[in-house]
């Protein structure tokens, strides 16, 4: 079983961990380097955008992130995927659960008008659950986190993830897999920050 439990995985180099990618290299941890340099040129690259914020919307932050690297930057995972004894959502039932997702987030408006500790709360519930879908093979958190920056500009209010650790930032995710919100919610307390000035 490979990390993330699905046997031999087919976005896998045959009997190694390590992601197909563009530039054929076989090294977990240079990949892992190009891929963090690589993705954080694209970040800087996307725009903001106003509501609607939805499935397709999510996969074309993955693709602008991830398209130097990955030919299915942007695509639906094809593959179970589990991580940490954490399972993600049956492969079959991604599109219809983050489509029930984004759904209630246009109902809420995109939590436009929202005071911050609401926002703070539904932000959390939103992520956590959203990282259950877990659309892509690879790259999810920083896709996104680059969806919740715009939806949580767009409600009005400054965000900066510079206040969270990294094992902190996966212990909160962990939780929220079994309806614990409550590290996620501390954590986007530190994160959210004013409401912009108009």
């Amino acid at each position: 079983m490979d990390k993330y439990g699905v046997g031999q995985d087919p976005y896998c180099y045959p009997g190694s961990h390590t992601l197909r990618n563009r530039f054929d290299i076989r090294d977990d941890q240079v990949l892992a380097g190009l891929e963090q340099q690589l993705s954080a040129i694209a970040a800087n690259e996307i725009d903001f955008e106003l509501p609607p914020y939805d499935l397709a919307y999510l996969q074309r932050i993955h693709r602008q992130l991830f398209a130097d690297l990955y030919t299915w930057a942007g695509e639906l995972r094809s593959v179970d995927i589990s991580k940490t004894g954490t399972h993600f959502c049956n492969v079959l039932r991604i599109e219809p659960e983050a489509e029930k997702l984004f759904r209630t987030l246009e109902a809420a408006h995109w939590f436009e008008g929202l005071e911050r500790g609401r926002l703070i709360t539904s932000v959390a519930e939103l992520f956590g659950d959203l990282n259950v879908v877990h659309p892509f093979r690879e790259g999810n958190g920083r896709a996104q986190r680059i969806l919740f920056e715009h939806i949580i500009v767009n409600a009005g209010y400054q965000i900066s993830w510079w206040h969270v650790e990294e094992l902190e930032w996966l212990q909160a995710n962990i939780d929220a897999v079994v309806c614990d919100y409550q590290a996620l919610i501390d954590v986007f307390e530190r994160c959210i920050g004013q409401r912009i000035a108009p």
